[in-house]
């Protein structure tokens, strides 16, 4: 891939790849119901952490949502990622590269995962496995993991993956229910951790 000042709607980019056990790949038209699901089923989970997950989504707003996404990854402009088992096709959580910055090839590794799913290391594989990709695929010279501070599982998994604290964003963003929260940074970047 040419790093140039390409215009990023005209990069090949692989819409999916494989971990051990997982199928990584871009969001498609259809994908509305499973997403659907897998939020309702992890709700209580998610609104901890995820500011889109106070309500239950209608099938509706999870496929209008999912379509969108899908435009988005076309569109270059956010690489929403759907994790799916390889023996079972069933969807097991979401992550993604995002708040892309093509000139310097810097991305955001967001994630959630379906509550029947944690605590057996997808989530830690699929990071191991979307950092790769960003290094081989989009030529990445700067990965971030960016979670509340209180988000303790979060902030482990970014340790186990590789990356590496970088500091503390004091007070930066209100909690779901008003509060001021902190953020945490984590990174990998070419030259120190990847080549």
């Amino acid at each position: 891939m040419n790093t140039s000042n390409t215009d990023p709607i005209l990069l090949e980019i692989p819409e999916s790849f494989e971990s051990e056990r997982l199928l990584i790949r871009a969001p498609l038209w259809e994908d509305g119901a499973a997403i659907n699901e897998a939020i309702k089923e992890s709700i209580e989970q998610l609104r901890l952490w995820m500011p889109w997950a106070q309500n239950i989504p209608t099938l509706e707003e999870s496929t209008s949502e999912i379509r969108r996404a899908r435009l988005k990854f076309l569109e270059r402009k956010d690489l929403r990622l759907l994790l799916v088992l390889k023996k079972t096709g069933q969807l097991v959580g979401a992550s993604g590269l995002h708040r892309i910055d093509w000139q310097s090839r810097k991305f955001e590794i967001g994630y959630w995962l379906r509550t029947a799913f944690e605590k057996q290391g997808y989530m830690t594989e699929a990071v191991h496995a979307i950092t790769n990709y960003a290094i081989e695929e989009l030529q990445a010279n700067r990965i971030e993991i960016r979670c509340d501070s209180r988000n303790s599982r979060s902030a482990q998994l970014a340790r186990r993956a590789g990356f590496t604290l970088e500091g503390m964003l004091r007070n930066d963003a209100c909690d779901i229910d008003g509060s001021l929260r902190s953020t945490m940074i984590f990174s990998k970047i070419r030259g120190a951790e990847f080549s």
